[in-house]
């Protein structure tokens, strides 16, 4: 295991222990004014009329650091197992659970990095062609930060058994399943009063400086939002749609 920086066609894989940077957000009220000015000047004389108009506009924006690969370091731990065996055992036990407690909840962590001022989000490869962020599904009444923190601990956490502080940040996108089949969507279809699973993807701002440790039968890739963009075939729906979620933020590059 490693970290794997993916370019347009194939990844190149770095060596096992390497620096991965980090990054926070600050939020910020943005006001931009201009006053509406109407000056007819002399009575009865047109000729002088001027006007000016602007809007007063009032914006919303996340600011997002993000810091060069250089700052992180990655190794590896033991091996991390699905907890179905196929497709079909996950859906089995989805269905199982639903009639017991009702609908899953899931989340899912967003750790973006830059490269050469290129953005990129880390994910977990498995195989050659399956792609994932970290994080999993919740317990029955389990908090959602509390549980992404677990998440992130059981997935990218140290050997030594030290936790690392995760700050979460925003919810970037929701999604849900309304049946026990693969199709999600960042809506609940009308028709459907009971969805089946719904999963929400959080912002994750990393330390400054970290080792991190990954399972050995996966790899770390950071993929940049290029690639991500419109690729639904190569990472899946929700993965392909993180940079219209991230396009809301101001990106603030460091070194």
């Amino acid at each position: 295991a490693g970290l794997v920086v993916r370019p347009i066609v194939s990844p190149t894989l770095l060596s096992s222990y390497c620096s991965i940077p980090s990054y926070y957000y600050t939020s910020t009220l943005l006001l931009h004014y201009s006053p509406f000015d109407y000056n007819p000047g002399p009575p009865h004389n047109t000729s002088n009329t001027k006007m000016t108009f602007s809007k007063m506009k009032m914006s919303y924006t996340s600011e997002v650091q993000l810091h060069p690969l250089s700052n992180y370091t990655f190794g590896t731990k033991d091996a991390l197992f699905e907890r179905d065996a196929s497709v079909p055992a996950r859906f089995q036990r989805m269905r199982d659970e639903f009639a017991r407690i009702g609908m899953r909840r899931s989340v899912e962590g967003v750790l973006l990095v830059h490269e050469h001022r290129l953005p990129h989000v880390l994910l977990l490869q498995l195989g050659t062609t399956f792609f994932k962020l970290p994080g999993g599904e919740l317990k029955n009444g389990e908090d959602e930060i509390e549980g992404l923190k677990r998440l992130m601990y059981e997935t990218l956490g140290k050997k030594d058994g030290s936790k690392e502080d995760w700050v979460i940040g925003e919810n970037i996108s929701n999604w849900w399943r309304p049946n026990f089949e693969p199709p999600q969507y960042p809506y609940v279809p009308p028709h459907v009063t009971e969805p089946k699973e719904h999963k929400r993807l959080f912002l994750i701002t990393l330390p400054e400086h970290a080792l991190f440790a990954v399972p050995k039968n996966y790899k770390l890739v950071a993929a940049p939002l290029f690639e991500l963009y419109d690729n639904a075939q190569g990472y899946g729906p929700i993965i392909s749609s993180l940079p219209q979620s991230m396009s809301r933020f101001n990106l603030k590059y460091k070194y």
